[in-house]
């Protein structure tokens, strides 16, 4: 039996584009409602719920866990560079975490 948990914040990104291999600093951490179950694999899908910033958003999601996720906007990149300007003003995002 599946897990559900959902939920929405506001983020926004005030740091150059976050690339591969470069850490989580600039990332926001999310701390679900209630914890999954103990040994519980976690999966999340995160959405952009609004459309405020003139750059197209991504979203980057990483140390999934049983209590939480960090998630960043990141503007779109490219070829290893960005294509956008890298900061994005605020946005609404939700997202939706279940249990395999």
């Amino acid at each position: 039996m599946s897990l559900i948990q959902t939920g929405t914040l506001q983020l926004n990104s005030t740091q150059p584009t976050a690339l591969s291999g470069g850490g989580t600093s600039t990332f926001t951490q999310v701390t679900f409602p209630t914890p999954f179950p103990a040994g519980s694999e976690v999966i999340v899908i995160p959405f952009v719920q609004t459309f405020n910033g003139p750059d197209t958003p991504g979203l980057r999601i990483a140390d999934v866990t049983v209590t939480g996720f960090k998630i960043r906007i990141n503007e779109l990149v490219g070829r290893g560079s960005a294509l956008s300007d890298g900061p994005h003003t605020v946005e609404t995002i939700g997202w939706i975490a279940s249990t395999v």
